[in-house]
């Protein structure tokens, strides 16, 4: 979704918009949108600067850090981003940069994209690590298997090759 800062004046412009979850591309291949976005916020214009505080609800599926089952997880992500012109950009001059210029974005032209902020503001705050369940076994590093489902034996079967000569000695 597009807005059009130039019908922007004064007042700060609320929204409360939908987003289908395919119309926003991670680019991931371990996390999946799983339905609609909810974004809620509110945009204000300044001469300088235009500042976008809200948040985002939406349901990911992300897969298991250790058996890759994908796990479903609810995202609450507040965010306040001020969004600048090039020309007031404190980042391009050789300053020294403060907190708040870490979280500044530059945009050119009249229209800012909610897509894109989101999209932005979702892959920040992906957790690290998911887990299935905390016991999460992961997978074999033999066979491949998942460990949850099944016991596949194979760490009990084979013996470290660098050991074998010291098999035969009794």
């Amino acid at each position: 979704m597009m807005i059009d800062l130039t019908r922007i004046e004064g007042e700060p412009f609320q929204f409360d918009v939908n987003i289908a979850g395919n119309e926003i591309d991670l680019e991931s291949d371990f996390a999946r949108l799983n339905g609609d976005i909810s974004i809620k916020g509110e945009l204000t214009k300044h001469i300088a600067q235009t500042d976008v505080v809200g948040e985002i609800d939406a349901k990911i599926e992300i897969d298991c850090t250790r058996c890759l089952q994908p796990v479903v997880q609810d995202l609450k992500i507040p965010f306040d981003v001020d969004f600048v012109t090039p020309e007031f950009d404190a980042t391009a001059r050789e300053t020294e940069l403060n907190q708040s210029d870490l979280e500044t974005a530059v945009f050119e032209g009249d229209q800012l994209d909610l897509n894109e902020l989101v999209r932005e503001q979702i892959l920040l705050n992906l957790p690290e690590q998911t887990f299935c369940n905390p016991d999460c076994k992961g997978l074999c590093p033999k066979c491949g298997q998942n460990r949850n489902l099944i016991d596949c034996n194979c760490e009990e079967n084979e013996t470290d090759p660098r050991w074998a000569a010291l098999k035969d000695l009794k």
